[in-house]
């Protein structure tokens, strides 16, 4: 069955490593010159830049801007495969994986499949909620967004209005805060001059975070000047409140009060997910991997896990595992690699180079390791930190267009509807919700 892989057949040991996000596409470029035959596999053909997926989300930039072919990436390197497949099952003891596309031996085996979207038990959440963990995703959410706005002008129901312009985002973290600020924006300069018949005045951004504070892995300061911006544009932000349930228009609230909206941006919590094969003694509660110092996973030879799917337990710098960022995932690739192909084993330590948010035009919060602050000098740091992170120079210049021309006239010009069509059965989120006859 592994002759469906396709591999050239040579003496080499094998690196499969499973997830073609920070973690993983770094091991790998890492490991181009190493004498290991290393394979990558991902559901998905080309790489995802996660921190820019809410810029998609809001009509900001394209797609493309920050996807990027991961056969590309590898064109060069004759020692780097890639195979479009998922995993289904490890079998520790024979050394081999099982995927969609057959069964795969290993040397070592690298888990960097990230997380997915925690809805905490919540079937109604999870059936009404609108997720943003993939490109796709981020897409479908723009989608929702702009489509209903193009509903709510069909009808000349006011109340109607209100529930299909507003917009509820679920989660202080980083994603939902920034979430937040770029669709304020949008509701202030950009949807106005598309929907000149609509009243925006209607149109309510309502922010909901279970703790106290917004911007939890961030300082108290960094938090409660996000929390000043937020109201500065116009969000209402609602601390120590939970969402109860949704059924699609209705929100119930840990305080005993409803909202209506039937767009629910669901940004609250993430979670691993269990892989076929593996003890559940291995995992957290929050089903990320238990691994040592070296990122083996706990009891397995010759596995391992990075990035967010991973969690160090015996760091006392972080109990309760490392802050699930891309610089963890990073360094922890990095730092693996280097193991992979040198004698002596070093541990993994992290070294916070420091967070970054932002919220809005000239909006934005830094925790660096010397010194916090915010404002316009934040929000240049954070455009040139996630400009050079882009995988490709040709990406990075059409996202600087996409910025420059949104700060200098205030618009953007990816405001379209493109969703798939199903000819057996139509998408009924693309329908009119509401009779106008």
């Amino acid at each position: 069955m592994e002759n469906n892989f396709n591999l050239p057949q040579n003496n080499k040991k094998r690196v499969v490593i499973v997830g073609a996000g920070f973690a993983g596409l770094k091991i790998a470029r890492k490991l181009r010159k190493s004498p290991y035959q290393v394979v990558v596999i991902d559901k998905q053909n080309y790489h995802q830049f996660q921190p820019l997926f809410y810029q998609v989300a809001t009509s900001g930039i394209e797609p493309s801007s920050i996807s990027f072919p991961v056969r590309k990436i590898f064109q060069k390197n004759t020692n780097l495969h890639f195979r479009q497949t998922e995993l289904l099952e490890i079998l520790p003891d024979k050394k081999k994986i099982i995927t969609g596309n057959g069964e795969l031996s290993y040397d070592k085996l690298v888990i960097a499949t990230g997380v997915s979207t925690n809805y905490f038990g919540s079937a109604n959440l999870e059936k009404y909620g609108l997720p943003m963990k993939t490109t796709a995703e981020a897409i479908n959410l723009r989608n929702r967004i702009l489509a209903s706005f193009e509903k709510a002008i069909l009808t000349e129901n006011v109340n109607d209005h209100t529930k299909l312009m507003s917009v509820v985002v679920v989660g202080g973290g980083p994603t939902g805060v920034e979430l937040s600020g770029a669709i304020a924006e949008m509701r202030r300069y950009v949807l106005p001059k598309d929907y000149p018949e609509l009243d925006f005045s209607r149109m309510k951004i309502l922010l909901y975070e279970a703790s106290p504070r917004l911007l939890n892995g961030m300082s108290e300061k960094s938090g409660a000047k996000a929390l000043e911006f937020l109201k500065e544009l116009g969000v209402e932000v609602h601390l120590n409140t939970r969402i109860e349930d949704y059924d699609g228009e209705k929100i119930s609230l840990s305080d005993q009060t409803e909202v209506y909206a039937t767009n629910l941006l669901w940004t609250a919590g993430v979670s691993g997910k269990y892989i076929k094969g593996l003890n559940k003694e291995v995992y957290t509660p929050s089903n990320r991997l238990i691994v040592d110092s070296y990122n083996q996973v706990i009891g397995l030879d010759g596995v391992y896990a990075i990035g967010d799917i991973s969690c160090v337990l015996d760091d006392d710098a972080y109990e309760r595992g490392h802050p699930q960022v891309a610089q963890v995932a990073i360094q922890q690739a990095d730092n693996l690699a280097n193991n992979f192909v040198k004698k002596s084993q070093k541990p993994f330590k992290y070294k916070d180079k420091g967070s970054l948010a932002t919220i809005g035009r000239n909006m934005a919060v830094a925790d660096l390791p010397a010194m916090k602050f915010s404002g316009f000098i934040a929000w240049i740091l954070w455009l040139f930190v996630h400009l050079m992170a882009i995988v490709g120079v040709k990406n990075r210049f059409f996202i600087f267009v996409n910025w420059a021309q949104s700060y200098l006239w205030r618009d953007q010009s990816l405001r379209i509807l493109i969703a798939p069509y199903n000819k057996a059965k139509k998408d009924k989120s693309n329908q009119p919700l509401v009779r106008t006859s």
